[in-house]
Protein backbone atom coordinates (compact mmCIF):
# COMPACT_ATOMS: atom_id res chain seq x y z
CA UNK A 1 0.00 0.00 0.00
CA UNK A 2 2.70 2.06 0.76
CA UNK A 3 4.48 1.32 -2.37
CA UNK A 4 1.20 2.52 -4.37
CA UNK A 5 1.25 5.52 -2.55
CA UNK A 6 4.39 6.46 -3.19
CA UNK A 7 3.68 5.66 -6.72
CA UNK A 8 0.84 7.38 -7.05
CA UNK A 9 2.98 11.29 -6.13
CA UNK A 10 5.72 10.34 -7.97
CA UNK A 11 4.02 9.73 -11.34
CA UNK A 12 2.32 13.23 -11.66
CA UNK A 13 5.54 14.84 -10.46
CA UNK A 14 7.31 13.12 -13.15
CA UNK A 15 4.98 14.15 -15.76
CA UNK A 16 5.23 17.33 -14.56
CA UNK A 17 8.88 17.06 -14.55
CA UNK A 18 8.63 15.70 -18.22
CA UNK A 19 5.94 18.44 -19.43
CA UNK A 20 8.96 20.91 -18.68
CA UNK A 21 11.59 19.19 -20.37
CA UNK A 22 9.24 18.98 -23.50
CA UNK A 23 8.92 23.00 -23.46
CA UNK A 24 6.21 23.81 -21.15
CA UNK A 25 6.64 26.95 -19.21
CA UNK A 26 6.15 27.59 -15.81
CA UNK A 27 3.95 30.93 -14.79
CA UNK A 28 7.04 33.09 -14.17
CA UNK A 29 7.93 32.14 -18.15
CA UNK A 30 4.21 32.89 -19.61
CA UNK A 31 4.09 36.47 -17.49
CA UNK A 32 7.97 37.03 -18.97
CA UNK A 33 7.10 36.21 -22.87
CA UNK A 34 3.75 38.59 -22.24
CA UNK A 35 5.70 41.61 -20.86
CA UNK A 36 5.87 44.06 -24.10
CA UNK A 37 9.12 44.41 -25.74
CA UNK A 38 11.59 47.40 -24.32
CA UNK A 39 10.78 50.58 -26.46
CA UNK A 40 13.55 51.14 -29.44
CA UNK A 41 15.74 54.35 -29.75
CA UNK A 42 14.73 57.19 -30.97
CA UNK A 43 15.37 57.50 -34.47
CA UNK A 44 18.53 59.70 -34.99
CA UNK A 45 18.34 62.63 -37.26
CA UNK A 46 18.98 61.16 -41.06
CA UNK A 47 17.26 57.76 -40.17
CA UNK A 48 14.19 56.82 -42.02
CA UNK A 49 11.25 57.57 -39.77
CA UNK A 50 9.26 54.42 -38.49
CA UNK A 51 6.56 53.33 -40.21
CA UNK A 52 3.25 53.12 -38.71
CA UNK A 53 -0.50 53.29 -39.64
CA UNK A 54 -3.27 53.51 -37.24
CA UNK A 55 -6.56 54.74 -36.90
CA UNK A 56 -7.12 58.52 -36.16
CA UNK A 57 -10.03 61.43 -35.28
CA UNK A 58 -11.02 64.87 -36.01
CA UNK A 59 -13.26 67.35 -34.88
CA UNK A 60 -16.06 65.41 -37.56
CA UNK A 61 -15.07 62.03 -35.69
CA UNK A 62 -13.17 58.58 -36.52
CA UNK A 63 -11.39 58.97 -39.52
CA UNK A 64 -12.47 56.63 -42.73
CA UNK A 65 -9.37 55.77 -43.52
CA UNK A 66 -6.43 55.14 -40.76
CA UNK A 67 -3.39 57.01 -41.22
CA UNK A 68 -0.35 56.04 -42.58
CA UNK A 69 3.22 57.73 -42.50
CA UNK A 70 4.45 55.98 -45.93
CA UNK A 71 1.22 57.38 -47.59
CA UNK A 72 2.33 60.85 -46.35
CA UNK A 73 5.79 60.38 -48.52
CA UNK A 74 6.10 63.73 -50.30
CA UNK A 75 5.01 65.79 -47.50
CA UNK A 76 6.50 67.38 -44.46
CA UNK A 77 5.41 65.53 -41.61
CA UNK A 78 5.90 66.49 -37.72
CA UNK A 79 4.94 63.32 -35.62
CA UNK A 80 4.25 64.70 -31.92
CA UNK A 81 4.02 62.29 -29.15
CA UNK A 82 1.57 63.79 -26.04
CA UNK A 83 1.06 61.99 -22.61
CA UNK A 84 -2.77 61.75 -22.34
CA UNK A 85 -5.55 63.54 -23.87
CA UNK A 86 -7.29 66.58 -21.92
CA UNK A 87 -4.19 66.69 -19.14
CA UNK A 88 -2.91 70.36 -18.26
CA UNK A 89 0.34 69.92 -20.39
CA UNK A 90 -1.11 68.44 -23.04
CA UNK A 91 -3.89 70.74 -23.48
CA UNK A 92 -1.25 73.26 -23.59
CA UNK A 93 0.52 72.12 -26.02
CA UNK A 94 -2.11 70.69 -28.50
CA UNK A 95 -4.06 74.18 -28.24
CA UNK A 96 -0.90 76.22 -28.91
CA UNK A 97 -0.85 73.85 -32.32
CA UNK A 98 -4.53 74.93 -32.84
CA UNK A 99 -4.11 78.33 -32.29
CA UNK A 100 -1.10 78.90 -34.34
CA UNK A 101 -1.59 76.18 -37.06
CA UNK A 102 -1.34 77.71 -39.95
CA UNK A 103 2.53 79.78 -38.17
CA UNK A 104 3.62 76.56 -37.18
CA UNK A 105 2.62 74.18 -39.88
CA UNK A 106 2.19 76.24 -43.26
CA UNK A 107 0.40 74.85 -45.65
CA UNK A 108 1.49 71.27 -47.41
CA UNK A 109 2.29 70.42 -43.74
CA UNK A 110 0.64 67.41 -41.48
CA UNK A 111 1.12 67.54 -37.88
CA UNK A 112 -0.06 64.03 -36.63
CA UNK A 113 -0.09 64.27 -32.29
CA UNK A 114 -0.18 60.79 -31.07
CA UNK A 115 -0.87 59.32 -27.56
CA UNK A 116 -1.57 55.75 -26.07
CA UNK A 117 -5.29 57.20 -25.44
CA UNK A 118 -8.32 55.25 -27.49
CA UNK A 119 -9.93 56.56 -30.35
CA UNK A 120 -13.34 57.11 -28.52
CA UNK A 121 -11.27 59.64 -26.26
CA UNK A 122 -9.32 61.14 -29.40
CA UNK A 123 -13.00 61.24 -31.12
CA UNK A 124 -14.84 63.55 -28.12
CA UNK A 125 -11.33 65.53 -27.45
CA UNK A 126 -10.88 66.50 -31.10
CA UNK A 127 -14.55 67.90 -31.10
CA UNK A 128 -14.54 69.39 -28.18
CA UNK A 129 -11.15 71.42 -28.52
CA UNK A 130 -12.13 71.95 -32.61
CA UNK A 131 -8.63 70.48 -33.78
CA UNK A 132 -7.98 71.34 -37.43
CA UNK A 133 -5.92 68.23 -37.11
CA UNK A 134 -5.79 64.45 -36.39
CA UNK A 135 -5.23 62.96 -33.25
CA UNK A 136 -3.81 59.20 -34.00
CA UNK A 137 -4.53 56.17 -31.65
CA UNK A 138 -1.67 54.53 -30.55
CA UNK A 139 -3.52 52.15 -28.20
CA UNK A 140 -1.08 49.41 -26.78
CA UNK A 141 2.05 52.05 -27.82
CA UNK A 142 3.45 50.64 -30.34
CA UNK A 143 4.45 53.23 -32.32
CA UNK A 144 5.46 55.21 -29.30
CA UNK A 145 7.91 52.38 -28.26
CA UNK A 146 9.09 52.69 -31.90
CA UNK A 147 10.14 56.27 -31.54
CA UNK A 148 11.56 55.62 -28.23
CA UNK A 149 9.27 57.37 -26.60
CA UNK A 150 7.14 54.98 -24.66
CA UNK A 151 7.85 55.73 -20.92
CA UNK A 152 8.94 53.26 -19.27
CA UNK A 153 6.56 51.04 -17.40
CA UNK A 154 3.68 53.65 -17.77
CA UNK A 155 0.98 53.18 -20.35
CA UNK A 156 1.97 56.76 -21.39
CA UNK A 157 3.98 58.08 -23.99
CA UNK A 158 7.51 61.04 -23.45
CA UNK A 159 6.42 64.43 -24.88
CA UNK A 160 8.58 63.94 -27.81
CA UNK A 161 8.63 66.00 -31.51
CA UNK A 162 9.94 64.53 -34.91
CA UNK A 163 9.91 66.29 -37.76
CA UNK A 164 9.69 63.92 -41.13
CA UNK A 165 10.90 65.10 -44.41
CA UNK A 166 9.76 64.76 -47.79
CA UNK A 167 12.15 61.63 -48.24
CA UNK A 168 10.48 59.98 -44.87
CA UNK A 169 13.70 60.49 -43.49
CA UNK A 170 14.03 62.15 -39.48
CA UNK A 171 15.30 65.95 -40.25
CA UNK A 172 15.09 67.29 -36.69
CA UNK A 173 13.57 65.80 -32.86
CA UNK A 174 13.04 66.59 -29.69
CA UNK A 175 12.74 64.34 -27.23
CA UNK A 176 12.15 66.37 -24.24
CA UNK A 177 9.38 68.90 -25.84
CA UNK A 178 8.51 71.79 -23.33
CA UNK A 179 4.83 72.44 -23.75
CA UNK A 180 5.10 75.55 -22.29
CA UNK A 181 8.46 76.41 -23.32
CA UNK A 182 8.34 79.82 -26.37
CA UNK A 183 11.59 78.32 -27.55
CA UNK A 184 10.63 74.71 -28.29
CA UNK A 185 7.52 75.91 -30.65
CA UNK A 186 10.26 78.36 -32.48
CA UNK A 187 12.43 75.63 -32.63
CA UNK A 188 9.75 73.51 -33.80
CA UNK A 189 8.98 76.07 -36.65
CA UNK A 190 12.45 76.70 -37.98
CA UNK A 191 12.74 72.89 -38.56
CA UNK A 192 9.90 72.68 -40.42
CA UNK A 193 11.11 75.68 -42.35
CA UNK A 194 14.13 74.02 -43.53
CA UNK A 195 12.80 70.84 -44.22
CA UNK A 196 10.44 72.64 -46.39
CA UNK A 197 12.78 74.21 -48.22
CA UNK A 198 14.71 70.59 -49.00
Amino acid sequence: MKIQGLTAVMLPLALLGAAASAGAQTPAQTAQAAAPAPAAPAPAVGAEAPDFTAPAASEAGATAEPVSLKALRGKVVVVAFYPKDRSSGCTAELSKFRDEYATLFPQGVVVLPISLDDLASHVGWAKDMKFPFTLVSDAGGRIAASYGSLMPGRPYANRTVFVVGKDGHVVYRDLKFGALDQHAYDALAAAIKQAQSE
